[in-house]
């Protein structure tokens, strides 16, 4: 436990370093209105670490402890070197709950890879730790955008829908969709909160857009693997698909997700028109670059 005498100490660690920022430094919009002290605000700290703002400030104070999540997002929204984080976790009384920089590298498993080259007119994923897209085929490829144009680090389901203007325009209602992703990847760091990459993720997101960022502060949690997904295709149109994810009983984490229509239905025949373009095309995976 830490004593009284190093939550102050932390409480003023983190006081001194929010005033060595400044807005534009981590990428906040400046608002020119005059500034009553030097550096971020609390909720500004707050806002970059998608935690809430009577927290942030109890944490100033001394008046609670902080979970090893939350140091993680703090460092990296206060943007600390190695020996300030060092010093962060030491002053939180969690020195060795640091999180290591780097998880074992994601293997694509081969079962995965055969499910995959056998699904000629169905898009499929399969999805690795924090959502990164670990494989797909060709359909996948018709129905979202070229993965293999994405480079390896940044080739994330998350990422993808509120970043990727293709895959985020293809949502019929991406507001309900981009929120149940949210949810899920809450799940995902509940089984592994210490995950640096997925701080580093949620860090990112909760920069660049403020639906994310509220969205994250709720603690919502949704681990559902089915639904319908409605798409509107930039040349078929409207698609109505079910999404039913398959989890790997070996413990990996890898699920495959497939998308499908009803026989028979429009967006069976729309989905069959787009999937046929790239009907014997080689689905592309590059797990040699995957290094999380």
């Amino acid at each position: 436990m830490t004593s009284d005498s190093d939550s102050r100490a932390l409480g003023a660690f983190l006081k001194a370093r929010r005033g060595q920022l400044t807005p534009g430094e981590c990428g906040l919009a400046e608002t020119g209105s005059a500034r009553k002290v030097a550096g971020l605000r609390r909720e500004e700290v707050a806002q970059l670490a998608a935690i809430s703002v009577d927290y942030y400030t109890r944490l100033e104070q001394g008046r609670v402890r902080a979970s090893v999540p939350v140091l993680t997002t703090l460092a990296r929204a206060l943007r600390l070197d190695d020996d300030q984080q060092k010093y962060l976790y030491e002053l939180a009384g969690r020195s060795d709950a640091r999180p290591r920089r780097r998880r074992p590298a994601q293997r694509l498993r081969p079962a995965m890879r055969r499910l995959l080259d056998q699904l000629t007119e169905t898009p499929a994923l399969v999805l690795g730790k924090r959502l990164d897209i670990l494989a797909w085929n060709s359909a996948a490829v018709a129905l979202y955008t070229d993965f293999a144009g994405i480079p390896a680090p940044r080739r994330n389901y998350m990422r993808l829908l509120f970043t990727h203007p293709v895959v985020r325009q293809l949502h019929h209602d991406w507001a309900h969709d981009a929120r149940d992703a949210v949810a899920a990847l809450r799940m995902e760091a509940a089984a592994d909160p210490d995950d640096p990459e997925l701080a580093q993720l949620v860090g990112e997101l909760s920069l660049q857009d403020p639906d994310f960022r509220t969205w994250w502060a709720e603690h919502r949690v949704n681990n559902a693997g089915y639904g319908t997904k409605q798409y509107r295709h930039h040349l078929v149109g409207d698609l109505t698909l079910d999404c039913d994810t398959w989890t790997s009983p070996d413990g990996s984490g890898q699920r495959l997700m497939i998308l499908t229509a009803e026989p028979g239905s429009p967006s069976h025949d729309a989905l069959r028109i787009l999937t046929s373009w790239t009907t014997g095309q080689p689905s592309t995976d590059r797990t040699e670059d995957l290094t999380r």
